[in-house]
Protein backbone atom coordinates (compact mmCIF):
# COMPACT_ATOMS: atom_id res chain seq x y z
CA UNK A 1 0.00 0.00 0.00
CA UNK A 2 1.42 3.73 -1.08
CA UNK A 3 1.87 5.64 -3.55
CA UNK A 4 5.62 5.37 -4.24
CA UNK A 5 7.41 9.16 -4.47
CA UNK A 6 10.90 9.95 -5.12
CA UNK A 7 12.31 13.04 -3.28
CA UNK A 8 15.97 14.55 -3.13
CA UNK A 9 18.39 14.23 -0.14
CA UNK A 10 17.85 18.12 0.05
CA UNK A 11 14.07 17.68 -0.02
CA UNK A 12 14.20 15.03 2.58
CA UNK A 13 16.47 17.56 4.51
CA UNK A 14 13.98 20.10 4.63
CA UNK A 15 10.98 17.81 5.35
CA UNK A 16 12.60 16.53 8.44
CA UNK A 17 13.73 20.37 9.64
CA UNK A 18 10.25 21.32 8.97
CA UNK A 19 8.65 18.05 10.61
CA UNK A 20 11.11 18.70 13.95
CA UNK A 21 9.79 22.38 13.92
CA UNK A 22 6.55 21.55 13.60
CA UNK A 23 5.36 18.42 14.88
CA UNK A 24 5.68 16.56 11.32
CA UNK A 25 2.94 14.72 9.90
CA UNK A 26 0.21 16.18 7.57
CA UNK A 27 -1.52 19.67 8.97
CA UNK A 28 2.20 20.81 8.97
CA UNK A 29 2.74 22.82 6.04
CA UNK A 30 1.34 26.46 4.92
CA UNK A 31 0.35 28.73 7.16
CA UNK A 32 -2.99 29.21 5.84
CA UNK A 33 -4.56 31.50 9.09
CA UNK A 34 -3.83 35.12 6.69
CA UNK A 35 -6.13 33.52 4.22
CA UNK A 36 -9.72 34.68 3.55
CA UNK A 37 -12.25 31.70 3.02
CA UNK A 38 -13.30 31.96 0.06
CA UNK A 39 -9.99 31.00 -1.46
CA UNK A 40 -9.90 28.42 0.85
CA UNK A 41 -11.17 24.56 -0.62
CA UNK A 42 -12.32 21.68 1.84
CA UNK A 43 -12.19 18.42 0.31
CA UNK A 44 -14.99 16.06 1.53
CA UNK A 45 -15.33 12.53 1.00
CA UNK A 46 -18.13 10.26 1.80
CA UNK A 47 -18.79 7.29 1.38
CA UNK A 48 -22.22 6.41 -0.05
CA UNK A 49 -25.88 8.02 -1.07
CA UNK A 50 -27.49 4.71 -0.54
CA UNK A 51 -27.59 5.23 3.38
CA UNK A 52 -29.52 8.78 4.63
CA UNK A 53 -27.23 9.15 7.66
CA UNK A 54 -24.11 9.67 5.09
CA UNK A 55 -26.22 11.95 2.61
CA UNK A 56 -26.91 14.03 6.09
CA UNK A 57 -23.52 13.77 7.38
CA UNK A 58 -22.15 15.66 3.67
CA UNK A 59 -25.05 18.04 3.30
CA UNK A 60 -24.51 19.50 7.53
CA UNK A 61 -20.59 19.11 6.68
CA UNK A 62 -20.90 21.42 3.52
CA UNK A 63 -23.61 23.83 4.73
CA UNK A 64 -21.83 24.56 7.61
CA UNK A 65 -18.44 25.42 5.88
CA UNK A 66 -20.00 27.22 3.07
CA UNK A 67 -21.66 29.50 5.75
CA UNK A 68 -18.18 30.33 6.60
CA UNK A 69 -17.60 31.31 3.28
CA UNK A 70 -15.40 28.17 2.46
CA UNK A 71 -15.22 26.10 -0.98
CA UNK A 72 -16.49 23.01 -0.23
CA UNK A 73 -15.38 20.04 -2.34
CA UNK A 74 -18.37 17.16 -1.60
CA UNK A 75 -17.85 14.08 -3.53
CA UNK A 76 -20.01 10.53 -2.45
CA UNK A 77 -18.06 7.23 -3.76
CA UNK A 78 -21.42 4.75 -4.27
CA UNK A 79 -19.53 2.61 -1.62
CA UNK A 80 -16.84 1.70 -4.41
CA UNK A 81 -13.24 1.99 -2.97
CA UNK A 82 -11.69 2.63 -6.07
CA UNK A 83 -14.11 5.70 -6.94
CA UNK A 84 -13.39 7.19 -3.24
CA UNK A 85 -9.48 6.76 -4.02
CA UNK A 86 -9.62 8.46 -7.23
CA UNK A 87 -12.15 11.20 -5.81
CA UNK A 88 -9.25 11.91 -3.09
CA UNK A 89 -6.88 12.33 -5.66
CA UNK A 90 -8.38 14.68 -7.33
CA UNK A 91 -9.38 17.01 -4.65
CA UNK A 92 -5.44 16.57 -3.91
CA UNK A 93 -4.62 17.74 -7.41
CA UNK A 94 -6.97 20.63 -7.38
CA UNK A 95 -5.65 21.64 -4.32
CA UNK A 96 -7.83 20.83 -1.21
CA UNK A 97 -6.69 22.92 1.72
CA UNK A 98 -7.73 20.46 4.32
CA UNK A 99 -9.37 17.04 3.60
CA UNK A 100 -11.95 15.44 6.11
CA UNK A 101 -12.85 11.56 4.84
CA UNK A 102 -15.23 9.20 5.60
CA UNK A 103 -13.70 6.12 4.23
CA UNK A 104 -15.17 3.16 2.92
CA UNK A 105 -12.38 0.87 3.76
CA UNK A 106 -10.23 2.13 6.76
CA UNK A 107 -7.09 0.90 4.92
CA UNK A 108 -7.54 1.60 1.47
CA UNK A 109 -6.45 5.12 1.29
CA UNK A 110 -2.68 5.03 2.40
CA UNK A 111 -1.06 6.14 -0.49
CA UNK A 112 -3.63 9.04 -1.03
CA UNK A 113 -3.10 10.21 2.61
CA UNK A 114 0.74 9.76 1.80
CA UNK A 115 0.34 12.51 -1.29
CA UNK A 116 -1.91 14.69 1.37
CA UNK A 117 1.35 14.52 3.83
CA UNK A 118 3.45 15.22 0.71
CA UNK A 119 1.40 18.37 -0.37
CA UNK A 120 1.26 19.39 3.21
CA UNK A 121 -2.86 19.01 3.43
CA UNK A 122 -4.23 17.70 7.32
CA UNK A 123 -6.53 15.15 7.18
CA UNK A 124 -9.27 14.89 9.18
CA UNK A 125 -10.70 11.16 9.36
CA UNK A 126 -14.53 11.52 9.68
CA UNK A 127 -16.44 8.79 12.18
CA UNK A 128 -14.59 5.72 10.63
CA UNK A 129 -10.81 5.99 11.69
CA UNK A 130 -8.40 5.68 8.86
CA UNK A 131 -5.96 2.97 9.88
CA UNK A 132 -2.22 1.74 8.78
CA UNK A 133 -1.22 5.80 8.07
CA UNK A 134 0.68 7.94 10.21
CA UNK A 135 -0.63 11.16 8.02
CA UNK A 136 -4.32 10.89 9.75
CA UNK A 137 -4.34 13.92 11.61
CA UNK A 138 -7.44 14.02 13.22
CA UNK A 139 -10.31 12.07 13.91
CA UNK A 140 -14.17 13.29 15.24
CA UNK A 141 -15.80 10.55 16.19
CA UNK A 142 -18.68 9.70 18.41
CA UNK A 143 -17.90 7.23 21.46
CA UNK A 144 -17.91 4.06 19.41
CA UNK A 145 -17.82 1.25 22.15
CA UNK A 146 -20.50 3.00 24.32
CA UNK A 147 -22.55 3.11 20.64
CA UNK A 148 -22.12 -0.99 21.76
CA UNK A 149 -22.86 -1.09 25.18
CA UNK A 150 -25.94 1.08 24.23
CA UNK A 151 -27.35 -1.09 21.83
CA UNK A 152 -26.71 -4.40 24.12
CA UNK A 153 -28.23 -2.54 27.05
CA UNK A 154 -31.18 -1.80 24.24
CA UNK A 155 -31.62 -5.40 23.37
CA UNK A 156 -31.53 -6.33 27.24
CA UNK A 157 -34.29 -3.60 28.07
CA UNK A 158 -36.36 -4.66 25.22
CA UNK A 159 -36.61 -8.06 26.12
CA UNK A 160 -37.41 -7.15 30.07
CA UNK A 161 -34.46 -8.26 31.85
CA UNK A 162 -33.37 -5.11 32.40
CA UNK A 163 -35.30 -1.81 32.84
CA UNK A 164 -34.39 1.62 30.88
CA UNK A 165 -32.86 3.23 34.54
CA UNK A 166 -30.59 0.09 34.57
CA UNK A 167 -32.47 -2.02 37.12
CA UNK A 168 -33.12 -5.64 36.85
CA UNK A 169 -35.98 -6.43 34.64
CA UNK A 170 -38.79 -9.17 35.16
CA UNK A 171 -38.65 -11.64 32.32
CA UNK A 172 -36.54 -14.76 32.51
CA UNK A 173 -34.66 -16.70 29.78
CA UNK A 174 -33.67 -18.97 28.27
CA UNK A 175 -34.17 -16.37 24.95
CA UNK A 176 -33.19 -16.82 21.96
CA UNK A 177 -31.38 -14.30 20.64
CA UNK A 178 -28.78 -13.62 17.06
CA UNK A 179 -26.30 -11.33 16.59
CA UNK A 180 -25.53 -8.95 13.51
CA UNK A 181 -22.66 -6.48 12.83
CA UNK A 182 -21.27 -3.69 10.95
CA UNK A 183 -18.54 -3.99 7.68
CA UNK A 184 -14.96 -5.81 8.68
CA UNK A 185 -13.34 -3.09 6.92
CA UNK A 186 -15.01 -0.20 8.93
CA UNK A 187 -12.72 0.31 12.05
CA UNK A 188 -16.18 1.33 14.01
CA UNK A 189 -17.50 -2.36 13.69
CA UNK A 190 -14.60 -3.49 16.38
CA UNK A 191 -16.19 -1.13 18.84
CA UNK A 192 -19.96 -1.32 18.04
CA UNK A 193 -19.67 -5.53 18.38
CA UNK A 194 -17.12 -5.19 21.20
CA UNK A 195 -19.35 -3.02 23.57
CA UNK A 196 -22.25 -4.85 22.76
CA UNK A 197 -20.94 -7.98 23.64
CA UNK A 198 -19.05 -6.58 26.41
CA UNK A 199 -22.78 -6.01 27.95
CA UNK A 200 -24.36 -9.37 26.83
CA UNK A 201 -22.01 -12.01 27.81
CA UNK A 202 -23.11 -12.32 31.54
CA UNK A 203 -26.62 -13.16 30.18
CA UNK A 204 -25.25 -15.55 27.62
CA UNK A 205 -22.53 -17.30 30.03
CA UNK A 206 -25.29 -17.89 32.68
CA UNK A 207 -27.83 -18.83 29.88
CA UNK A 208 -30.19 -16.63 29.96
CA UNK A 209 -29.63 -15.42 26.31
CA UNK A 210 -28.55 -18.41 23.70
CA UNK A 211 -27.54 -17.70 19.98
CA UNK A 212 -29.19 -21.03 18.92
CA UNK A 213 -27.38 -20.59 15.70
CA UNK A 214 -24.16 -20.47 17.54
CA UNK A 215 -22.58 -17.54 15.03
CA UNK A 216 -21.17 -15.29 17.47
CA UNK A 217 -17.47 -14.25 16.16
CA UNK A 218 -17.24 -10.94 14.60
CA UNK A 219 -16.28 -12.81 11.08
CA UNK A 220 -19.54 -15.03 11.70
CA UNK A 221 -22.06 -12.09 11.97
CA UNK A 222 -20.30 -9.01 9.67
CA UNK A 223 -22.43 -7.82 7.05
CA UNK A 224 -20.44 -6.75 4.54
CA UNK A 225 -20.41 -2.79 3.43
CA UNK A 226 -23.34 -2.47 6.02
CA UNK A 227 -25.86 -3.51 3.34
CA UNK A 228 -29.22 -4.34 4.11
CA UNK A 229 -30.28 -6.57 1.70
CA UNK A 230 -26.99 -8.32 2.82
CA UNK A 231 -28.77 -8.55 6.31
CA UNK A 232 -31.71 -9.73 5.47
CA UNK A 233 -30.64 -13.29 3.56
CA UNK A 234 -28.53 -13.70 6.50
CA UNK A 235 -31.63 -13.70 8.65
CA UNK A 236 -33.66 -15.46 6.20
CA UNK A 237 -30.70 -17.94 6.37
CA UNK A 238 -30.87 -17.96 9.89
CA UNK A 239 -34.27 -18.76 10.61
CA UNK A 240 -33.93 -21.80 7.84
CA UNK A 241 -31.41 -23.40 9.31
CA UNK A 242 -31.40 -22.80 13.07
CA UNK A 243 -35.28 -22.18 13.42
CA UNK A 244 -37.32 -24.94 11.77
CA UNK A 245 -37.96 -26.79 14.60
CA UNK A 246 -41.00 -24.27 15.56
CA UNK A 247 -38.54 -22.17 18.27
CA UNK A 248 -38.58 -18.58 17.92
CA UNK A 249 -36.53 -15.81 18.07
CA UNK A 250 -36.87 -13.50 20.71
CA UNK A 251 -34.49 -10.39 20.03
CA UNK A 252 -31.85 -9.54 17.45
CA UNK A 253 -28.42 -7.46 18.20
CA UNK A 254 -28.47 -5.21 15.10
CA UNK A 255 -26.40 -2.36 14.73
CA UNK A 256 -27.95 -0.14 11.70
CA UNK A 257 -31.12 0.74 11.09
CA UNK A 258 -30.62 -0.26 7.68
CA UNK A 259 -29.63 -3.36 8.55
CA UNK A 260 -32.47 -3.68 11.35
CA UNK A 261 -35.20 -3.11 8.37
CA UNK A 262 -33.69 -6.01 6.30
CA UNK A 263 -33.64 -8.08 9.45
CA UNK A 264 -37.34 -6.91 9.77
CA UNK A 265 -38.43 -7.39 6.24
CA UNK A 266 -36.81 -11.18 6.55
CA UNK A 267 -38.55 -11.89 10.10
CA UNK A 268 -41.93 -10.45 8.49
CA UNK A 269 -41.96 -12.43 5.37
CA UNK A 270 -41.72 -15.38 7.76
CA UNK A 271 -45.17 -14.88 9.81
CA UNK A 272 -43.58 -12.84 12.61
CA UNK A 273 -45.21 -9.95 13.66
CA UNK A 274 -48.54 -11.26 13.76
CA UNK A 275 -51.17 -11.92 17.04
CA UNK A 276 -49.43 -15.35 17.48
CA UNK A 277 -45.95 -14.62 16.52
CA UNK A 278 -44.56 -11.40 17.95
CA UNK A 279 -41.89 -9.70 15.97
CA UNK A 280 -38.69 -10.00 17.98
CA UNK A 281 -36.57 -6.76 19.63
CA UNK A 282 -34.51 -5.48 17.33
CA UNK A 283 -31.71 -2.65 18.26
CA UNK A 284 -30.56 -0.06 15.58
CA UNK A 285 -28.08 3.02 14.94
CA UNK A 286 -28.61 6.63 13.54
CA UNK A 287 -32.07 7.24 13.67
CA UNK A 288 -32.93 7.15 10.11
CA UNK A 289 -36.12 8.45 9.24
CA UNK A 290 -37.76 5.21 8.33
CA UNK A 291 -36.78 3.13 11.05
CA UNK A 292 -37.97 5.74 13.67
CA UNK A 293 -41.32 5.13 11.84
CA UNK A 294 -40.62 1.75 12.69
CA UNK A 295 -39.61 2.39 16.33
CA UNK A 296 -42.49 4.87 16.30
CA UNK A 297 -45.36 1.85 15.13
CA UNK A 298 -43.72 -0.51 17.31
CA UNK A 299 -42.12 -2.74 14.73
CA UNK A 300 -38.41 -1.86 15.71
CA UNK A 301 -37.52 -1.32 19.45
CA UNK A 302 -34.59 1.30 19.36
CA UNK A 303 -32.27 2.99 17.64
CA UNK A 304 -28.45 5.06 18.61
CA UNK A 305 -28.88 8.53 17.79
CA UNK A 306 -25.54 10.05 16.74
CA UNK A 307 -26.30 13.58 15.67
CA UNK A 308 -24.39 14.30 12.74
CA UNK A 309 -25.13 18.28 13.25
CA UNK A 310 -22.77 18.38 15.98
CA UNK A 311 -20.08 16.03 14.36
CA UNK A 312 -20.65 18.36 11.19
CA UNK A 313 -19.41 20.87 14.18
CA UNK A 314 -16.89 19.41 14.80
CA UNK A 315 -15.09 18.57 11.98
CA UNK A 316 -15.50 22.21 10.51
CA UNK A 317 -13.60 22.98 14.18
CA UNK A 318 -10.82 20.92 13.37
CA UNK A 319 -10.73 22.24 9.85
CA UNK A 320 -10.51 25.43 10.35
CA UNK A 321 -7.84 24.85 13.64
CA UNK A 322 -5.67 23.76 10.91
CA UNK A 323 -6.21 26.18 8.48
CA UNK A 324 -5.10 28.28 11.40
CA UNK A 325 -2.33 26.64 11.84
CA UNK A 326 -3.40 25.37 15.67
CA UNK A 327 -4.08 22.08 17.07
CA UNK A 328 -7.89 20.97 17.00
CA UNK A 329 -9.64 20.28 20.57
CA UNK A 330 -9.48 16.90 21.29
CA UNK A 331 -10.89 14.94 24.35
CA UNK A 332 -9.30 11.54 24.03
CA UNK A 333 -5.55 11.05 23.00
CA UNK A 334 -5.10 7.45 23.62
CA UNK A 335 -8.48 5.27 22.66
CA UNK A 336 -7.36 5.31 18.58
CA UNK A 337 -4.75 3.53 17.31
CA UNK A 338 -4.72 2.92 14.40
CA UNK A 339 -1.92 0.45 14.01
CA UNK A 340 0.75 3.11 13.40
CA UNK A 341 -0.09 6.20 15.42
CA UNK A 342 -2.38 7.48 18.36
CA UNK A 343 -5.16 9.50 16.72
CA UNK A 344 -6.12 12.39 18.50
CA UNK A 345 -9.86 12.79 18.80
CA UNK A 346 -12.76 14.48 19.50
CA UNK A 347 -15.73 12.46 20.06
CA UNK A 348 -19.42 13.41 20.83
CA UNK A 349 -22.46 11.97 23.22
CA UNK A 350 -25.04 8.96 21.85
CA UNK A 351 -28.78 8.95 22.90
CA UNK A 352 -30.55 5.63 23.10
CA UNK A 353 -34.27 6.68 21.40
CA UNK A 354 -37.09 4.23 22.03
CA UNK A 355 -40.67 5.01 21.16
CA UNK A 356 -40.86 7.34 23.98
CA UNK A 357 -37.95 9.46 23.36
CA UNK A 358 -38.82 10.23 19.94
CA UNK A 359 -40.45 13.39 20.46
CA UNK A 360 -37.49 14.83 22.91
CA UNK A 361 -34.77 13.67 21.52
CA UNK A 362 -35.23 13.97 17.73
CA UNK A 363 -38.20 16.35 17.63
CA UNK A 364 -37.99 18.64 19.90
CA UNK A 365 -34.65 18.90 18.78
CA UNK A 366 -35.37 19.79 15.18
CA UNK A 367 -33.22 16.83 14.24
CA UNK A 368 -36.70 15.20 13.02
CA UNK A 369 -40.46 16.88 12.46
CA UNK A 370 -43.08 15.10 13.76
CA UNK A 371 -44.91 14.82 9.56
CA UNK A 372 -41.57 13.04 9.14
CA UNK A 373 -41.88 10.54 11.83
CA UNK A 374 -45.48 10.15 10.86
CA UNK A 375 -44.40 9.14 7.45
CA UNK A 376 -41.18 7.65 7.61
CA UNK A 377 -39.79 10.04 5.36
CA UNK A 378 -37.70 13.10 5.06
CA UNK A 379 -38.78 16.05 3.64
CA UNK A 380 -35.34 17.49 2.62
Amino acid sequence: MGRRFLVALGGVMLTLSMAACSGGGAGSGDDKSDAKPGDLTIGVSMPTQTSERWIADGNAVKSKLEAKGYKVDLQYAGDDIPTQSQQVDQMITQGADVLIIAAIDGTALSSQLQAAASAKIPVISYDRLIRGSKDVDFYVSFDNYKVGVAQGTALLVGLGLLNKDGSKGTAKGPLNVELFAGSLDDNNTQYFFGGAMDTLKPFVDDGTLVVKSKQTTPEQVATLRWQQETAQKRMENLLTSSYNDGSKVDGVLSPYDGISRGIITALQNAGYGTAAKKLPVVTGQDAEIASIKLINDGVQSSTVFKDTRLLADQAVNAAEAFLQKKEPQANDTKTYNNGVKVVPAYLLPIVTVYKDDIKTALIDSGYWTAEEVAAGQAKK
